[in-house]
């Protein structure tokens, strides 16, 4: 079985939130422990994550230890980088066996195609602020800056204020009209490429669109959990965790 699941946001909230978020995400680990080939975690895993090179962020403890242990018995655990935690270097690989990607890709599982990216920094070329913010967040010049002249404790206090700001903006009214950007983004690459399945996060909406493509978006563990699953007969499916 190969699993799906993205927009966790730990550390987020009162530290009573975070927490059971954590329990949350810990207890569907254990569920899963038993069948899953591959784990892929499809950005926000962490609300906020910036790496130095002798320094990572508070925290995330057993999360990370879990993650590790399914690595150690044989779990392929991928992920892929979010506008949360873009900001990675070696650490989760040397410590918890994870492979990194930091751009979307494109696996074949069980004779399927599928695509999978977090979903921020696509099907933007309309939006010049939103382009420019993403060249600047995602330069390895200002991340080397920052690490060499950012006291961790300041850069941490930056981090954790933008990530709630741009948490913020994700509104409880919308609807899946939220959608429509990465649907279309998906209709126009399907034109050119053979894919059998979209998984996106990010827009913290889930939804399976059956359109000319198959596009399954996962929501935010925060207020609705959701993962997608896909079994050994090819067979995908969005589902709920509670």
């Amino acid at each position: 079985m190969h699993y799906f699941v993205s927009d966790i946001h730990l550390g987020s909230g009162d530290k009573a939130e975070q927490r059971r978020v954590e329990r949350l995400f810990l207890d569907f680990l254990a569920k899963i422990e038993n069948d899953a080939e591959t784990l892929f975690l499809v950005g926000d895993i962490f609300d906020f994550w910036f790496e130095y090179k002798q320094v990572v962020p508070k925290g995330f403890v057993r999360v990370l230890g879990r993650l590790a242990e399914l690595s150690d018995k044989g779990v392929r655990i991928v992920m892929l980088t979010g506008n949360h935690d873009m900001w990675v270097g070696n650490y989760l690989t040397e410590e918890c066996g994870i492979e990194l990607y930091t751009k979307p890709q494109t696996f074949m599982l069980v004779d399927k195609t599928i695509f999978v990216a977090h979903g921020d920094n696509m099907n933007i070329k309309g939006q010049p602020i939103l382009r420019l913010m993403n060249t600047i967040f995602r330069s390895r010049k200002l991340r080397w800056l920052a690490s060499g002249l950012i006291h961790p404790n300041c850069f941490m206090r930056f981090g954790k204020w933008w990530s709630g700001k741009s948490r913020k903006s994700h509104n409880d009214d919308y609807g899946p009209e939220v959608l429509d950007y990465l649907v279309d983004y998906a209709l126009e690459y399907g034109l050119q490429h053979k894919v059998d399945y979209f998984v996106f996060g990010h827009l913290h909406y889930a939804a399976d669109v059956k359109s000319n493509q198959r596009v399954l978006f996962m929501g935010d563990w925060h207020k609705k959990p959701s993962y997608v699953q896909l079994d050994n007969n090819g067979e995908i499916e969005l589902k709920f965790y509670n």
